[in-house]
């Protein structure tokens, strides 16, 4: 959205320090890399960067409108402010992001969709994106914009004509998820479940769940909460009043590894992916598309749309018979477990190999956790285990079934050679591991 000079000035209730430009609008932008006479600078600040540091770069791509946040101005060389038409001192520049993709998002007020959760809120919105914009104008958080300076840029970036606004919540700590819903307000929450991951900074499961519970903080009266029907939930927001809405049983009718029939509340939907984990993710789009007065036939042929995004479960042919998953943008134990029992759903009669990294941000149970991964593959039918760094390690210490044959390597470039000369016709290769251990590396050296 542009702003006016006014408005600039009004939503931020900065102070105007440099005014010699004439009356104009503008766009916000927070990339000197991109930015332009037509954008106003706004220097974010963060704990190992500070955007005060490019306000030459902003002047030398022909900016000459800015924010400062207090304290930063005085520090900001006389004739780089000298170059400034337009120069407004703001007490938080990131506060002041949020102000104006408050402002815009009140002044489009689309039907808004919030989801979080350990773990599938990213497969989540991207469903229930599938579904509702086939039907209506949508807008969604691209990948990794699940922070609040991501919610700002999807807000900002939201078409005037938007219907149905769809955001995913990330969080590392407490009260982030607050934040986002304070300026989110969303009328569905989703929290598709409450696992293991970012336990080693919240330390208790009880603590995930009160994070993840944050989305309904500022959710509009007579908002839904659709959630896995699990106590944890229920009792951590006991006392809301707005409309819980258990996602319910549901019974899988055929799966092959580009189709899945499953039925749900007496009702047939068909999804273009194998897997358990993913119909378990549906429910979510199912519930919200039907709280938004769209027919089964109309959400299936949404669900035909759908289409997986980044490094999740992509699906590389090799040679001959041999196919490569890369399902590695993040590992937790729960997702770990997820996309081992789909891969082997998925591929039967294939002989299935596991290439497995660390798992992250588990903190002081860490070694516990992948213990619980080697445990829950020693009765697979799996072929193979290659694990890769110091904790992966762990995984296939534990394993001691002789028809699972196992592996350790600490780089990348030895899994890569050793698959190269071992992979055998009629095998399925996952990778999964946390995004810290970059294995789409290794699959773009067998590629």
């Amino acid at each position: 959205m542009n702003f006016s000079t006014k408005q600039l000035v009004d939503i931020s209730q900065g102070k105007l320090l440099i005014n010699n430009r004439l009356p104009g609008e503008y766009k916000i932008s927070t990339d000197t890399r991109t930015i332009n006479s037509k954008n106003i600078f706004l220097p974010l600040v963060g704990e190992k960067f500070d955007g005060h540091n490019f306000l030459d770069k902003a002047v030398s791509n022909g900016c000459k409108c800015a924010f400062v946040a207090k304290g930063s101005a005085n520090n900001i060389n006389q004739d780089i402010k000298d170059a400034f038409d337009f120069l407004i001192e703001v007490d938080d520049t990131l506060e002041t992001y949020l102000k104006f993709a408050s402002y815009y998002r009140q002044k489009i007020n689309p039907f808004v969709i919030a989801v979080t959760g350990s773990s599938g809120k990213t497969t989540t919105k991207e469903m229930l994106y599938a579904v509702l914009s086939e039907n209506f104008k949508t807008h969604k958080s691209l990948l990794n914009h699940n922070n609040e300076i991501g919610l700002c840029q999807t807000l900002l970036n939201m078409p005037e004509d938007t219907k149905y606004l769809v955001l995913e919540m990330g969080m590392r700590g407490l009260g982030e998820i607050e934040l986002l819903s304070k300026y989110a307000e969303p009328d569905i929450a989703i929290i598709t479940n409450i696992g293991t991951a970012h336990i080693g900074r919240l330390k208790t499961i009880e603590n995930i769940a009160k994070a993840k519970c944050e989305i309904i903080k500022y959710a509009k009266e007579g908002a839904y909460l659709i959630y896995r029907s699990i106590d944890l939930v229920k009792d951590t927001v006991e006392s809301w009043s707005g409309n819980f809405l258990p996602v319910g049983d549901y019974k899988i009718l055929n799966m092959e590894k580009d189709k899945t029939i499953f039925e749900y509340k007496n009702n047939n939907y068909q999804i273009p992916i194998g897997g358990e984990y993913n119909v378990q993710n549906v429910l979510f789009a199912i519930e919200a598309g039907v709280i938004c007065g769209l027919s089964v036939e109309q959400i299936n042929n949404g669900l035909k749309q759908y289409q997986t995004v980044g490094q999740r479960w992509k699906e590389f042919n090799y040679k001959n018979s041999i196919k490569l998953i890369n399902d590695a943008y993040n590992a937790n134990p729960d997702s770990m477990e997820a996309a081992i029992k789909a891969v082997i759903d998925i591929h039967k009669g294939k002989n299935i190999q596991l290439v497995l990294g660390d798992m992250a941000e588990l903190g002081a149970d860490v070694d516990k956790y992948h213990i619980k991964i080697g445990e829950f593959i020693n009765n697979l039918p799996i072929s193979e285990v290659i694990s890769v760094g110091d904790k992966a390690k762990i995984i296939t210490d534990c394993i001691n079934n002789e028809k699972i044959k196992t592996n350790s390597f600490n780089q990348h470039i030895m899994v890569v050679k050793y698959l190269k000369e071992n992979l055998k016709d009629n095998t399925v290769v996952l990778f999964k591991a946390s995004r810290a251990m970059a294995f789409e590396k290794i699959i773009e050296e067998l590629i």
